[in-house]
């Protein structure tokens, strides 16, 4: 239960975050979507079009539910929450930390959702993504943080705060 799981929407900062994070704990930091890309041999938006979202959500699934790490700062793309396997793997192996931030933030802050990855249903809205999952994240959130106001270095404190409390 040592490793620290970053869940949250896209543009949260769940790589940035979990960089500093990482290197203030002396942890490692794996970024999974990193992890499928090299896995695959694909940007994350070729597995999409390629496999489709369910396709996609099949092989986030295993290669988040075979993530084996120690000491680890652990960064999954935002819907990995869809991910019944992967979610009960991060349940046991380390704290789950939910950064949260209002529809409002994450669409000021993401552009263009498919370029990035993005898991969008056709005709999905990200406002109907963001209602969708956030019900996901509060569901496996051991930590909740909101970032909301909160400045980069505020976030990163915030969080190592958080998780000296819940040791």
């Amino acid at each position: 239960m040592d490793n620290v799981i970053f869940i949250g929407m896209p543009a949260v900062g769940k790589s940035t975050v979990g960089v500093v994070v990482a290197k203030r704990l002396g942890y490692r930091f794996l970024d999974v979507d990193i992890l499928i890309q090299e896995t695959e041999g694909k940007l994350l938006r070729e597995i999409i079009r390629e496999n489709g979202i369910g396709g996609f959500l099949e092989i986030e699934d295993r290669i988040n539910a075979g993530v084996r790490a120690e000491h680890s700062v652990i960064s999954p793309g935002g819907s990995v929450v869809y991910c019944k396997n992967a979610m009960e793997h991060y349940k046991e192996i380390g704290s789950i930390v939910y950064l949260q931030a209002s529809y409002e933030t994450i669409s000021r802050r993401l552009n263009n959702a498919k370029n990035r990855g993005v898991v969008l249903k056709d005709g999905q809205s990200l406002k109907a993504l963001y209602e969708e999952r956030v019900k996901l994240f509060e569901k496996y959130a051991d930590i909740t943080i909101c970032e909301d106001g909160l400045g980069l270095e505020e976030t990163i404190q915030a969080v190592l705060d958080a998780l000296e409390k819940d040791k």
